[in-house]
Formats: C-alpha cells, sequence, structure tokens
C-alpha cells in the first residue's frame, strides 16, 4: 500500500470515528454528565438540587427545575407570556433561525429562553423570572424580552415581589438590533416596577454576561449569585486581548465580583428560597412604613392648605 492510500485510509477513520461520536441531543438525553471526579449520574446531582457534593459547583438547571427549588414541586403557576413572530429579519447563517429555535423548543419544551411564574415562598407571594442557558445559550430575543416585560407587569397588577434568575450570553444575534432594543424596553419596565415600589432582586446564576448584565440584571434592589457564576460583560479574552494581560483565574467569577462591590450576597442553593423570602420580607415592611409616612406627609399638607381646617 502506497503513502497516499495510507493517508486516504486513516481520513477515512477519522470520519468514522467523527460519525460515531454521540451527539450533542444523545448527550443531553444521557443519564450521564460530568464534573470534577469525571462521569456522575444526572439523578445523583438532581437529589441534591444540582449541586456536586464533591466540588459543590452549582450546575446549569431548565427554568422548571429552578422554580421547582425555589417555590416548591407543583407549588406554583407557570403564567403564559406573549411570543412575538419568530423570524422577523428571515436571518439564515449556516441554518436557518426557524429551524433553531425549532430544535430548542424541542429539547427545553420551551416556547423561548425565559419563563415567568408565580407562586409563595414562606408566606411571600412572589413573581419569578428565569431563564434557561440551553434554550440558544440563553439569549434575549423578542420573544424573551416580552416574557421579562410581562413578568414585571404581571407582578405590578399583583402588588408582588420580582424575582429574577438571569443565565445567558446576552442579546440574540438572530434578531439583532430587535434583539438589542430589548435592553431598554427591559430597563424601562424595571423603572416602572421601582416606581411602584416593589422590591426586585436578581441572583444571578452561571453564566450571565453580555446585554443580559448591561440591563435589566444590573438594576436590583439586591443582586444575589450563586456560587462560582460568571458575572461579565465583555468574555474574558476579548479583555485579554484589549489590555494585553493574562487575568487571574478568579477574574468575572462571583467571589471576585463581590468584593468589587457589584453583588452582594454569594447564597448556596440550598439556602436561596430561605434568603430571598427574608430580604423581600424586610423591603416589603420597608416599602409599607416609607408609604405610611408619605401619606401622613400629604394628608398633613393637605390640612395646612384646607380652607375649612383654616
Amino acid at each position: 500500500m502506497n503513502w497516499i492510500k495510507k493517508v486516504l485510509n486513516i481520513g477515512e477513520k477519522i470520519k468514522k470515528v467523527i460519525r460515531e461520536r454521540p451527539s450533542k441531543e444523545d448527550v443531553e438525553k444521557s443519564n450521564w454528565t460530568t464534573c470534577c471526579a469525571g462521569p456522575i449520574l444526572k439523578t445523583e446531582l438532581q437529589e441534591n438540587q444540582w449541586v456536586c457534593k464533591s466540588c459543590g459547583k452549582h450546575h446549569r438547571i431548565s427554568c422548571k427545575n429552578r422554580f421547582d427549588l425555589f417555590f416548591g414541586k407543583d407549588n406554583y403557576e407557570i403564567i403564559d407570556t406573549p411570543v412575538p413572530i419568530d423570524d422577523p429579519l428571515n436571518w439564515h447563517d449556516s441554518k436557518p433561525y426557524t429551524s433553531r429555535l425549532k430544535s430548542a423548543r424541542k429539547a427545553t419544551g420551551q416556547k423561548c429562553a425565559v419563563m415567568i411564574a408565580s407562586g409563595k415562598v414562606n408566606g411571600v407571594t412572589i413573581t419569578a423570572g428565569a431563564i434557561n442557558f440551553q434554550f440558544i445559550g440563553g439569549s434575549v430575543g423578542s420573544a424573551e424580552g416580552e416574557a421579562i416585560i410581562y413578568g414585571i407587569q404581571h407582578a405590578i397588577d399583583n402588588q408582588n415581589p420580582f424575582v429574577f434568575f438571569p443565565s445567558g450570553g446576552g442579546q440574540r444575534m438572530h434578531e439583532s438590533p430587535i434583539a438589542l432594543t430589548q435592553m431598554t424596553r427591559t430597563t424601562l419596565a424595571v423603572n416602572e416596577l421601582k416606581n411602584k415600589k416593589l422590591p426586585y432582586i436578581i441572583c444571578f446564576t452561571d453564566p450571565t454576561a453580555g446585554g443580559i448584565t448591561a440591563s435589566f440584571a444590573s438594576l436590583s434592589d439586591v443582586a444575589i449569585s450563586e456560587p462560582g457564576a460568571l458575572i461579565a460583560f465583555a468574555g474574558r479574552r476579548v479583555i485579554e486581548a484589549t489590555v494585553k494581560e493574562k487575568l487571574d483565574e478568579n477574574f468575572q467569577k462571583a467571589e471576585r465580583v463581590l468584593e468589587c462591590g457589584f453583588i452582594d450576597l454569594i447564597v448556596e442553593r440550598k439556602d436561596l428560597s430561605e434568603k430571598i423570602a427574608t430580604l423581600l420580607k424586610i423591603l416589603l415592611k420597608k416599602n409599607s412604613v416609607e408609604s405610611a409616612i408619605n401619606i401622613d406627609e400629604t394628608t398633613e399638607n393637605t390640612r395646612s392648605i384646607s380652607p375649612i381646617a383654616s
């Protein structure tokens, strides 16, 4: 066999290995995942709230898993949110955007990356939202923006505090400027929530970056994070290329971000429900006291200018 045939045979062997490798869908459907010690059963992780017992890594979870842990299983109601037109720009790259949406919906069982739910935690009625990173990297498009705004409006209409668990790389490139406008729209919605004096808490989860960090995720009254979560705007490699320096390992991790004052607390997943409920009770009491003071001041001012009072 001459060297040409040998090279061709090697090429065929490589192709065969690649073809035999499990697909992304096969991996996601598997009963196994990996962590610090190698393969680990998903059921074992699930029993510990999807946190590794060895290294404490908080693995990414779906929106429904998040609500199950936060509210308690079957102790909440999923709020149906509007879904705009799927592909406003008729986007194509290696495959049509509509195909990516179809695959993401099939894999996650969600209409978009964001889900909104309402329920009680330790007696406090809460409207909560979460992003599923598995849905096109948790990126925010028009449907996600609508869902977040709808969730905030639900909180306002029902006089509920709003809690959100972001995760994703930012705005969805497949919707270009339409996705970018969601940064402004969600920011305006958060401002309305604040005008109504309703508490707003963000709990950063791994990873949160880009336009998500640069808009609604940075506007909360209290900013919490799960341990080890990446919290960033620009990516690590982009920053290293810009500043021409090697960044330390902890750069953009929750622990480092806490030291810089960007977040207020790091809370383990098992303690989140109790900690958030406690914070909300404090904030709700504070707001009710402030409202009472404002009412008293308004009444006093009204008396001072009333012709009857004079």
